[in-house]
């Protein structure tokens, strides 16, 4: 997935979730097949789509992990950390493989700024 989409997408899911609260940070964990993505386009990313909403000054965290591929042949499972372990398993050189983990995005955690509101009412 492009990494601009996919900034745009992960803002759309916090800003839903956040109900209009401002949001301090967000944790993202990302499984590309075949493909790294680079925190610090998407750490743009995020800012450019996250400007003049409620996530604009938000911390982000990408976690990023391979998916994992199974080999029909010798029946292990490796994390497929580059092109060449999506067709060919890396302990075997089998092609009988498939992607068995996660490929995708998942917002895992959004931390909210303090309502400055219930802050002064309890002072």
């Amino acid at each position: 997935m492009h990494e601009t989409g996919m900034c745009d997408e992960i803002v759309e899911a916090v800003l839903r979730r956040a109900g209009g609260r401002r949001v301090a940070a967000v944790r993202v964990r990302a499984a590309f097949a075949g493909h790294e993505a680079d925190p610090a386009v998407v750490e743009q990313g995020f800012r450019v789509a996250a400007a003049g909403t409620p996530a604009q000054d938000a911390r982000m965290e990408l976690v990023t992990e391979p998916p994992a591929v199974s080999c029909r042949d010798c029946g292990a499972r490796t994390p497929a950390t580059d092109a060449l372990a999506l067709v060919a398993c890396p302990p075997c050189g089998g092609v009988d493989v498939e992607v068995s983990g996660d490929t995708g995005v998942v917002v895992e955690s959004i931390t909210y700024e303090p309502d400055v509101l219930t802050s002064e009412v309890r002072s």
